[in-house]
């Protein structure tokens, strides 16, 4: 359509665009005024733009090449796996993931792996100090982290795609030739000893918290030893402890070399000329015969229990909140293998929880279980938020609330009574929203690179392969409510494990959680306490 002009009269007020023109403002009489005015005279033949052009090829979109969503998986002769996923663009992830962790320091002193994380990227056989391996990364764009769990430990490093000769070389070094000199050793009890101290002026609770509840639920078995260092460790730990430990849990078949955003033969290359023809610090130097000469490899042994500690918490001096006093009530869950796995998962977010001013919408949580019927009942709850921890034998399945002191006593039995009702058929609504968010949550995790990485070591640590995101979007969308109350009865059936620190002289006694559990609160009336 074009336009043509329109004359005003001249006491009028011109809303034209006229160049120059101060628009929809009084202008001088010097004659009509002029306005763009839509025409409907048709001055062109040219079809609209809503219809298709003839004899115009139909346009042709990119597809995701069938390699494109493969993990490559390679094992070596000695045992060692290199897995990779193909992903676009200049940057990469490289890393290992190692079957290591406190929960095989059962000979060992407690806080090996502690140390180990700080001990990570430091000077080895092939660069003189740390500022050399920085040099290296930055040289390249690149990055470097060192995280342990209670059963793996993950050497992992960003950096530019045209890189991965170098970084293979350098995780090789990280890995298997750190010199541990003593200074370095020093620095790290130091820096142990520092996060143990600030750990302990800080209002949050959570580190701490979890290692109790873990030591409760193992008690003095492997996933129950504390990754936490012990300050009476401290001094205990030096290079001949931590290379001992290195010599048997950084062996090759405990291993697993996984790169996002690389070419598979390439890496596989690389690692064979660093990881297998390049020998590790402790074969090529002598070690004292001290220590243990081989891996534990029991199974973690659920027993249940109580570790509690009656000690002074930091309070938020600034945000005007009162002193806190913390209790964590779990269950045995189930491993990251079972066939409950899943419909735990979604358990989990269906509890979910946070703090109390926690802020946003249904896709922060703020309709799960823990926020409609503890957070916004009772003013005095200061936090309730629900954890699945889940391991290759095992799992565990928590909550951890938050309260004054004197309320302790109603903090566990409202707890209890939230652990109770899971095993109450839950609401159609209710069961869809927690599947759509653990999906939702799922595949936005899966957008990091890092994460990616993460994912594509740990499951091919495990089984010597990966499951696609597909596989578990369509678990998650078959779980149903019989499903979720039978893995909440699942979990009933085990013994509590409980762990409180704070003023918790209120805490009830554990043999009244424990009846009140195995009870399942049938012949509790509305008013009655669960534990009178």
């Amino acid at each position: 359509f074009a336009t043509k002009v329109t004359t005003l009269g001249g006491d009028e007020i011109g809303s034209g665009t006229g160049i120059g023109q101060i628009t929809g403002g009084m202008r001088p009489n010097d004659g009509p005024q002029k306005v763009n005015t839509p025409s409907k005279e048709i001055v062109t033949h040219l079809p609209p733009l809503t219809d298709p052009l003839p004899n115009l090829p139909e346009a042709v979109y990119a597809a995701p090449l069938a390699e494109s969503a493969i993990t490559k998986v390679t094992t070596l002769p000695n045992g060692l796996r290199v897995a990779s996923e193909p992903r676009y663009g200049q940057f990469c992830t490289v890393g290992l993931v190692i079957d290591s962790g406190p929960r095989y320091e059962v000979a060992y002193p407690s806080g090996v792996s502690h140390f180990l994380e700080k001990l990570a990227f430091n000077s080895t056989v092939n660069f003189p100090n740390k500022d050399a391996i920085l040099k290296e990364l930055e040289k390249n764009g690149g990055i470097c982290d060192c995280q342990s769990s209670r059963d793996t430990l993950i050497y992992a490093a960003s950096i530019d795609s045209r890189a991965v000769d170098s970084v293979t070389r350098l995780l090789a070094d990280v890995t298997l030739r750190p010199t541990l000199s003593a200074q370095e050793v020093s620095l790290a009890r130091r820096a142990v000893n520092f996060e143990l101290e600030t750990l302990g002026m800080r209002p949050e609770q959570e580190p701490i918290l979890m290692d109790m509840i873990h030591s409760a639920a193992y008690r003095d078995n492997t996933l129950g030893l504390p990754k936490l260092c012990p300050v009476d460790n401290l001094d205990q730990i030096d290079r001949k402890v931590l290379l001992n430990y290195l010599k048997y849990h950084h062996s090759p078949s405990r291993m697993v070399i996984a790169g996002v955003g690389v070419d598979h033969t390439e890496l596989v290359d690389h690692v064979k000329k660093y990881f297998v023809e390049d020998k590790a610090i402790w074969e090529s130097e002598s070690l004292d015969d001290v220590g243990p000469t081989q891996v534990d490899t029991s199974i973690a042994q659920y027993t249940g229990g109580l570790v509690k500690e009656e000690c002074e918490i930091p309070i938020y001096a600034a945000a005007g909140l009162p002193e806190l006093a913390h209790v964590v009530l779990g269950f045995e869950g189930c491993s990251h293998q079972d066939k409950d796995f899943v419909p735990l998962c979604v358990l989990n977010i269906m509890m979910g929880g946070g703090g109390s001013f926690s802020a946003g919408g249904p896709g922060k949580g703020m309709y799960s279980r823990l926020y409609t019927k503890v957070l916004n009942r009772y003013h005095w709850m200061y936090s309730a938020t629900a954890y699945n921890h889940a391991y290759a034998d095992t799992g565990l399945f928590c909550i951890h609330g938050s309260a004054p002191p004197q309320h302790m006593n109603d903090m566990v039995e409202v707890l209890t009574r939230e652990m109770i009702a899971m095993a109450a058929e839950p609401g159609r609504e209710e069961l869809m929203r927690s599947k759509i968010q653990l999906q939702s949550m799922l595949l936005m995790n899966l957008e990091s690179r890092p994460v990616v990485f993460e994912d594509v070591g740990r499951q091919v640590l495990v089984t010597g392969h990966r499951k696609r995101p597909e596989h578990f979007i369509k678990e998650i969308e078959n779980v149903a409510a019989a499903d979720i109350q039978r893995v909440a009865q699942r979990l009933l059936s085990s013994p509590p494990s409980v762990a409180a620190r704070g003023a918790i002289h209120n805490l009830p006694e554990m043999s009244h959680i424990t009846s009140a559990v195995s009870g399942s609160g049938r012949s509790l009336g509305r008013r009655l306490s669960l534990f009178k």
